[in-house]
């Protein structure tokens, strides 16, 4: 029996993928549910198992676009499966065939006679450079036009190649090959959400910085036992963020909204988009309800999504209806950046890395552990009061944790 495979539907909206790996050869034999190829959609990378077990014949190549339900490959599942030593006895027989290779020399001696005699009826042009001569023009990418020769007849020496200088203002030597590499559909997605937010809403940015030495403490302090306590759980910065944004989203509505048309639409809950870098690209997964989970909650969400996210398994409902986004550039390093809002939310907020800056503190001047936060914004939808009250509320919940975010019981709020 022939079966028919063909492409199932990633998500409600997606009409087509695009098939970026096949993971087997024309003619193989797959096994029921083995992975057979990596398709992209314009949210994800989603593998596509075998339905049956059989013999394979592939009907689209890498880098096609085809239609959600079209047919890719066919399976023959009435093929037998190849014996485990079908592939041993053609290695087996291989010295056999290789054998005659070692008469070779004898054929060769002839030849011998007759290149020894080419150089007497050979003449070379001026400006032909030896054997050698040329592997070091070609090695300093210089051309032998340029060389002046002192052989005989103006022939190129290996000397004349070592003494040769490139012109001056000429780049030599270094490697000038480019690649052309045709994007995924999840990046020329990625590609085109972000030319849309710049394009059609009045995004804006707005900063500040975060003293991040009481949260500092708090780990220090609580993240063995929090760790002990959660089976492997760590306790990071991610947790606090969530929070601290749930809060200033609760204080400040409007960033917790989005634009429709002439409408907009007001949330009563936070779904906080968490962006995260994937073998296939940056991907958004969401925590849903993150207003209602505790640390541990928000801590054992993110590290499921992260690693989802890793081994290429996230799918497209882990990535929609977010309302709100967290991404974190300093994890690269990053000091300082403008997000770019991810439609059609109407707000991001940026993490950046954290160092250690003196400040003033109570008129003195003390080192501390400090981030510059930034929060772009969609300005149509989002006043400067809203906006930058909203990034003063993260910055006050963050500089001060335990009372705004922990309710006076950092213990009790880590659930030690």
């Amino acid at each position: 029996m022939i079966l028919e495979m063909k492409v199932p539907s990633p998500g409600e909206s997606i009409k087509e993928v695009e098939i970026a790996t096949w993971l087997v050869k024309d003619g193989d034999y797959v096994e029921k549910d083995q992975a057979i190829a990596e398709v992209d959609s314009d949210k994800a990378t989603l593998e596509l198992p075998a339905e049956m077990s059989g013999v394979i014949t592939l009907k689209a190549e890498e880098g096609d676009t085809v239609a959600v339900g079209a047919v890719v490959c066919l399976i023959d599942t009435d093929a037998a499966k190849p014996a485990g030593d079908a592939a041993a006895a053609p290695a087996a027989e291989a010295p056999k065939a290789e054998a005659p290779k070692a008469e070779a020399p004898k054929a060769e001696a002839p030849k011998a006679e007759v290149k020894a005699e080419a150089p007497a009826a050979t003449s070379y042009a001026a400006g032909t450079p030896s054997p050698a001569a040329r592997k070091i023009l070609d090695e300093k990418n210089i051309a032998p036009a340029t060389v002046s020769g002192t052989g005989k007849g103006g022939r190129i020496t290996k000397d004349d190649a070592v003494n040769a200088v490139p012109s001056m203002g000429t780049p030599t030597g270094g490697s000038r090959g480019t690649e052309r590499t045709k994007l995924s559909m999840l990046r020329r997605k990625v590609a085109e959400r972000l030319v849309s937010a710049k394009n059609e809403t009045a995004m804006l940015t707005t900063f500040n910085e975060v003293n991040m030495t009481p949260i500092n403490q708090i780990r220090n302090e609580y993240k063995d036992a929090f760790k002990a306590k959660h089976g492997g759980l760590g306790l990071g910065f991610m947790s606090f963020f969530t929070k601290a944004v749930t809060r200033a989203l609760e204080l400040y509505p409007d960033v917790n909204s989005m634009m429709d048309g002439d409408y907009k639409i007001a949330y009563d809950f936070a779904d906080i988009s968490i962006a995260v870098s994937g073998p296939k690209g940056l991907m958004v997964p969401v925590v849903r309800n993150a207003e209602l989970l505790t640390f541990r909650g928000i801590e054992a969400e993110i590290k499921r999504l992260a690693l989802r996210a890793r081994d290429g398994q996230i799918t497209v409902d882990d990535m929609t209806g977010g309302t709100f986004t967290i991404t974190n550039g300093g994890v690269f390093g990053s000091m300082l950046s403008t997000p770019i809002i991810n439609p059609p939310q109407s707000g991001i907020l940026g993490m950046h890395n954290i160092i250690e800056r003196p400040i003033a503190v109570n008129g003195k001047v003390e080192i501390h552990p400090m981030m510059y936060v930034a929060l772009s914004y969609d300005h149509r939808i989002i006043d400067g009061r809203e906006s930058v009250g909203f990034l003063v509320a993260v910055k006050e919940a963050l500089e001060n944790p335990v009372e705004l975010l922990m309710n006076g019981d950092a213990k009790r709020a880590l659930e030690l």
